[in-house]
């Protein structure tokens, strides 16, 4: 692969991901010319493998695995670098018959202690019998593991020097399970997810053939770390099924250096590139007004976008200042799924660009019904205050929907309420955790989502999480509206916001906005404080306590999305605020002092 794999099948028949397994995903790849690419934050190549090698190595691997003696099924936990590693480690697992179980890198989540006791928590959740991780991180792995059951642990170089066996693999069948994904922790500790070799390949079906029609010749980049559901099923294990060569940037390059990013789509020509919306926001943040025509996204042809609720502003706005370096808006593919699902719930056409519904914001919040506006409304009522909401496209085939109220009756087209999701990629449950899967699995096959969201037609419309909903005075706020607000403002960047509410005893809730702030004088902080609540109450007509905090504090999840949950967490824990009643008295007061 002469500076990175080719983008062709090289005349091999192009599958849509119709594998009974994700070893015959893997065997199917090997027999092209294909393969993927690892690239550093200044754009270097550091590591090629084609699927052929990546075939032969796992295989290998696989064979040293197996002179541990673990049993069929046994969990293997692999700290997801960025790196052709943990591709091997992973397929090695599938041959040998392990399952393999992804666990996160980053250490940004409170630093060195914090990063252990996370690590050690999904040791035991997942009861691992062995771990691997990259060099620079196995004293973590070490003190994590310290006093755990496992057989072996350490870095590649460690199981490198296993001896191999001579009988043959036995690769895991198509009723066992694939991997084991742990949730992202956004409202709760992360669960680990157990997906079947039968799921994640149904899914990959539906996303290659329906979702994205993966045509000859696409090529994919992807910044989205393996531990992630997106990054380790959309960008690891879809191309591989599909055959296409893909281009990787680890995750913390890209946060250091997003316009990488770029480069990579511009130097490889790549058509296909997904990101949650703070990934075309951070990237579009650090261009420089200059740089905005020095890249070529002609061939940029998915745009995908999910991983969170989609916020069409940023996105048209990179829309906007990219247009000279040839990214057309059309590429735009909002998309919903969450690793309970494999991965994909649900695409929007391609080739249209984000569909954006426009509703009645008030109605929507108490009657829970999203009433469309058209110029007509407008002219009729000119004060009603508008939401807006991105249309996530049909289910998948095989895949049904239902939109479900608290007593759990179907609703209705445009009513808002908890969708429900049964099909082929669904969860066999949590590992270890059957009181949480009963929770949310039916018996007969429907997952509880906990996002709220509406049907048009057949095509979804997500809202929000339920968990994050602020209920005010019996009205539904959604804190995506309070954080658009907040970010509207000057010198509030998207993404430094986060809504949620509090109560008093009583049991009286106020909402809460915390703001993180790059401004230092005061009486300018107070202006943003004083600025912004009128704003709210105009909008939303309820009352608001605004908190600043400094830059690089509100709190993210393994996969880089804020934690609503946790940012309140940390905001009780800093006592800046009285009774709830008091809030809204004393919110001309309320510049956190651990933002000075």
């Amino acid at each position: 692969m002469s500076g990175g794999a080719t983008p062709t099948q090289s005349g091999i028949p192009l599958r849509s991901g119709d594998f009974l397994t994700l070893t015959h995903a893997l065997e199917y790849a090997a027999q092209g010319n294909t393969g993927c690419n690892f690239y550093t934050s200044r754009g270097k190549l550091s590591a090629s493998i084609s699927y052929s090698d990546l075939h032969r190595q796992s295989s290998a691997l696989a064979k040293r695995l197996l002179s541990l003696d673990l049993q069929r099924g046994a969990r293997m936990a692999i700290v997801a670098d960025t790196s052709p590693d943990f591709l091997r480690f992973f397929f090695a697992c599938q041959l040998a018959g392990f399952v393999p179980v992804p666990l996160p890198i980053s250490i940004h989540l409170g630093g060195h202690d914090a990063y252990v006791k996370q690590l050690r928590r999904l040791l035991q959740t997942c009861g691992a019998s062995a771990a691997m991780a990259p060099e620079e991180i196995v004293p973590f792995l070490e003190e994590a593991s310290s006093g755990l059951d496992l057989t072996i642990q350490g870095g590649a170089d460690v199981f490198a020097s296993l001896p191999e066996v001579s009988h043959d693999l036995c690769p895991l069948g198509q009723s066992e399970l694939a991997y084991i994904q742990f949730t992202s922790g956004s409202t709760r500790w992360p669960r680990g997810v157990e997906i079947t070799q039968e799921a994640v390949l149904s899914n990959l079906s539906g996303i290659i053939q329906h979702g994205l029609q993966v045509q000859a010749g696409d090529r994919c980049v992807s910044w989205l770390p393996f531990y992630h559901d997106m990054g380790l099923v959309g960008f690891v294990l879809g191309p591989v099924a599909s055959q296409l060569s893909v281009d990787y940037l680890s995750t913390r390059d890209f946060a250091m250096r997003p316009r990488q990013w770029l480069n990579l789509m511009t130097q490889s020509k790549a058509t296909i590139s997904f990101s949650p919306s703070f990934g075309f926001e951070l990237c579009l943040r650090r261009l420089a007004e200059r740089d905005r025509d020095q890249f070529d996204l002609s061939h940029w042809r998915i745009a995908g976008v999910g991983a969170e609720t989609v916020r069409s502003e940023p996105l048209l706005q990179f829309a906007k200042a990219l247009e000279p370096s040839g990214f057309n808006e059309k590429a735009f593919l909002a998309c919903y799924g969450m690793a309970e699902c494999s991965l994909a719930i649900s695409f929007a056409p391609l080739n249209q660009g984000l569909m954006v519904d426009h509703v009645d914001g008030d109605y929507l919040s108490e009657h829970q019904e999203a009433i469309s506006l058209d110029a007509e409304d407008w002219n009729v009522s000119p004060n009603i205050r508008e939401s807006h909401y991105v249309n996530c496209g049909d289910p998948l085939p095989g895949c049904d929907v239902e939109i479900r109220n608290e007593s759990g009756d179907i609703l209705p087209e445009r009513h808002a309420g908890v969708i429900f999701v049964k099909g082929p990629g669904i969860m066999t449950g949590y590992f270890g955790d059957p009181v949480t899967t009963q929770e949310v699995l039916s018996p007969d096959g429907w997952l509880n989502t906990g996002d709220i969201g509406y049907c048009i037609g057949r095509s979804l419309v997500i809202i929000g999480r339920e968990k994050d909903i602020i209920i005010i005075n019996g009205r539904n706020i959604w804190p995506q509206d309070l954080e658009y607000l907040a970010e509207c403002l000057p010198g509030v960047r998207p993404g430094d916001t986060s809504a949620f509410s509090v109560s008093n005893s009583s049991g009286e809730e106020s909402a809460v906005v915390v703001i993180q702030c790059r401004e230092t004088d005061q009486r300018k902080r107070e202006q943003l404080i004083e600025e912004l609540k009128p704003i709210v109450y105009k909008e939303l007509g309820i009352e608001c306590f605004v908190e600043l905090i400094p830059p690089r504090t509100l709190p993210r999840t393994s996969s880089g999305k804020l934690s609503r949950s946790r940012a309140r967490e940390d905001f009780l824990k800093r006592g800046n605020w009285k009774e709830s009643s008091e809030l809204v008295m004393d919110a001309s007061s309320s510049v956190s002092s651990a933002s000075l």
